[in-house]
């Protein structure tokens, strides 16, 4: 639409929106109404539209006011740019999931990701149909990732400070033993010196053998041995439920629902037992980049997420002392 008739056009959206008001309600009274303005400055309005224009658009009949053919040709115009102005400078509307057809990918450890897919397929399945995800492993720096859109969303210990990255906590979680049936580790009390004289599996993507456990265990001049390390939990899970080496393995805090990051150690029988030390609390959380922020359907992919984690697993298999009934929450999103 061309309001402007001079060779160098000032764009002003407020004459667009004055222009729709007069051409509406044909009266500079209802016009100034309708604008919450004073008649005085619609009539001033109407004046420089005119100017603009080179056409009156608005002359008396009578008591009345009547649209020149200029006018008429430009009323659905007008109206059609005020909408499209209403629709850009408005918030984003909130997205039909039902509608959505894109895929997320999101980076996360191993038991995060196993722990999510169940629940986000569950509501993708219910909610939005045309929505795929990728879950990668975590091997993308995820600051510049989430900046450049590799990734859509980091899941699990964030550990990086972008000052632009936005970051929301989801679960508490802490570690628990993770020992096949009938490990020795199941009969008699837990003591620190039996759980360090144990065989271990450690996890760590970058090959480490040590972490916090053996702080804490050094702290009570005590040492573990790491017979092998691996670079998932899942891994290390499927090993001790098949030998007598001890995992650890992220569980919900005690008086929390269990966790679907415990889900996985239940159907491999495994028994969850409580370290007798004192380790640091794990807290699971998402980061993205801000851009995403009100988008509607990076909404709706962060509130599945939510729910995927805070969603009780029922649990399957044997338990020994506390934790059949873990706390739901995440895993120890970034490893060693």
């Amino acid at each position: 639409m061309t309001l402007v008739s001079s060779p160098d056009p000032v764009i002003d959206a407020n004459l667009a929106i004055a222009l729709d008001a007069l051409l509406a309600e044909q009266s500079v009274t209802r016009a100034a109404a309708r604008l919450h303005t004073s008649p005085a400055a619609m009539s001033r309005t109407l004046a420089r539209l005119r100017r603009v224009l080179q056409d009156p658009l608005l002359v008396r009949a009578g008591q009345t006011m009547v649209p020149t053919p200029r006018a008429q040709a430009l009323r659905e115009e007008a109206a059609a740019v005020v909408r499209g102005l209403g629709a850009l400078l408005s918030p984003g509307a909130s997205v039909d999931p039902a509608g959505l057809n894109c895929t997320f990918t999101l980076q996360a450890a191993d038991l995060v990701g196993a722990a999510l897919a169940p629940g986000l397929l569950r509501l993708s399945q219910r909610e939005a149909p045309g929505v795929s995800f990728r879950i990668r492993a975590e091997e993308l720096e995820a600051g510049p990732a989430l900046r450049d859109g590799r990734i859509d969303l980091e899941i699990g210990a964030i550990d990086h400070v972008d000052p632009e990255t936005q970051v929301e906590e989801l679960v508490g979680l802490r570690m628990v033993a993770a020992v096949r049936s009938g490990h020795p580790l199941t009969e008699g009390p837990l003591t620190p010196d039996r759980f360090a004289a144990a065989q271990h599996v450690a996890v760590s993507r970058r090959g480490r053998f040590t972490g916090p456990l053996d702080t804490a265990l050094a702290e009570r001049g005590l040492h573990r041995r790491v017979s092998v390390v691996l670079p998932g939990h899942l891994a290390a899970m499927a090993l001790a439920a098949r030998s007598d080496v001890v995992c650890l393995v992220p569980a919900a805090l005690p008086g929390a629902d269990p966790s679907p990051l415990t889900h996985d150690a239940h159907a491999l029988g495994l028994h969850l037992l409580d370290i007798p030390l004192t380790l640091p609390p794990l807290t699971i959380g998402m980061a993205w980049h801000p851009r995403h922020t009100a988008d509607g359907a990076h909404r709706w992919l962060r509130d599945a997420v939510r729910r995927a984690l805070r969603a009780p697993a029922a649990a399957s298999g044997p338990t020994a002392k506390a934790d059949a009934s873990e706390p739901e929450r995440d895993d120890t999103g970034r490893h060693n």
